[in-house]
């Protein structure tokens, strides 16, 4: 039986989150997933107007090709790829996948060097396209997430087809808000964070880049960033879990960094490049559905009560300067149940265990 809610999400990634017109090519860009979600997107482009154009990848094999990455190699197809993307009005990309660590074997410097090549591609995806990317539910990530299939596929669909309409007020408002902040300090368990956002854009993010979404984010200013932050969601990077991660700051700069008996794994994600000790992004979570990690960071960054503070490369209509191969977002939840927290802008408590507190911004509390 076909699942009408895959239809309804076809809808809304092209009808609101890309917001597709009549004669727009949009690149269709299918990782390990069904063929209704593909059938879909192509159909409601079409009844759009638009012209869609399918990319299909399958994880295994990416995984091969870049376990024997040649600089070369990479060159060539990182070109190939580039002028495809610069043929496009749009990009919507789905990524499934049965094995979340399907390129936790790849050898680091096999993995930076295709990270290099494929940098400009991402970069002109994100700058010159209407862009949205998701995940699609499988098995594995129902497992991720401490849920039976069929339980996971309803939460799924649930968090996805969100009115994310209905929070543009209020988080237009928090956008506005952090654009008259100048100094930001975040105090939590072994957090203590202090660091400045003055002058550099924010943006609200409501289901036009992500999918779900529910953020509003900005970058600090590059060497503001004083103190150390405990991390304690679950991420992965590169294929590599991580679990407890501790950075601490000076001058802006990563001094520091632990993650257990993965230090050493860090420290050379870290040292990819001289951007990746940097901080890239500042970002504010209010997903109300959206309340445990599950080491997928589309929802994990959205937690309600959270925020993440991310090591690498800022994204330039928010921009601090900071470039890098790596961008990494890294969260910590601030609700009580995770142990609490504060937010302060310019000394005036906003947020705290994850609550906001300014009437403006009450309809993004969970």
């Amino acid at each position: 039986m076909h699942d009408a809610r895959i239809d309804a999400l076809a809808r809304q990634l092209v009808r609101y989150s890309t917001s597709l017109k009549k004669g727009e090519k949009v690149l269709i860009d299918l990782h390990d997933v069904p063929d209704s979600i593909g059938l879909a997107l192509i159909r409601e482009a079409r009844a759009k107007g638009a012209l869609p154009f399918i990319k299909l990848h399958q994880g295994r094999l990416t995984r091969e090709m870049m376990k024997g990455a040649d600089d070369g190699q990479y060159e060539i197809i990182a070109k190939h790829l580039l002028a495809e993307m610069k043929d496009m009005d749009a990009y919507i990309a789905i990524r499934g996948g049965l094995n979340i660590a399907e390129n936790s074997d790849v050898p680091a410097e096999r993995m930076k060097l295709a990270m290099k090549h494929m940098r400009p591609v991402l970069d002109h995806r994100v700058k010159k396209t209407k862009w949205c990317v998701l995940r699609w539910p499988t098995p594995s990530m129902a497992q991720q997430a401490g849920m039976s299939t069929e339980a996971f596929e309803d939460f799924y669909f649930k968090v996805c087809l969100l009115d994310y309409k209905a929070l543009v007020p209020a988080m237009n408002a928090l956008k506005a808000l952090m654009n008259k902040t100048n100094d930001v300090e975040i105090i939590g368990p072994d957090t203590h964070l202090k660091f400045s956002i003055k002058g550099i854009p924010a943006l609200a993010s409501g289901g036009n880049y992500n999918v779900p979404d529910g953020e509003v984010f900005t970058s600090p200013v590059r060497d503001s960033a004083e103190g150390h932050i405990f991390y304690n969601a679950p991420t992965i990077y590169q294929g590599i879990p991580f679990d407890g991660i501790r950075l601490e700051f000076s001058k802006g700069k990563i001094v520091k960094a632990e993650a257990g008996a993965k230090t050493k794994q860090l420290n050379q994600i870290l040292d990819s490049d001289e951007g990746a000790r940097y901080i890239g992004e500042f970002a504010l979570g209010f997903h109300p559905i959206i309340r445990e990690p599950m080491r997928d960071i589309h929802f994990d960054e959205k937690i309600a009560g959270s925020f993440h503070f991310t090591p690498g490369q800022a994204y330039e209509d928010a921009d601090n300067g900071n470039r890098s191969q790596v961008h990494w977002d890294m969260v910590s939840i601030q609700r009580k149940d995770w142990g609490g927290g504060e937010i302060r802008f310019d000394g005036k408590l906003i947020r705290k265990d994850g609550v906001f507190l300014p009437k403006a911004l009450e309809k993004l509390n969970w």
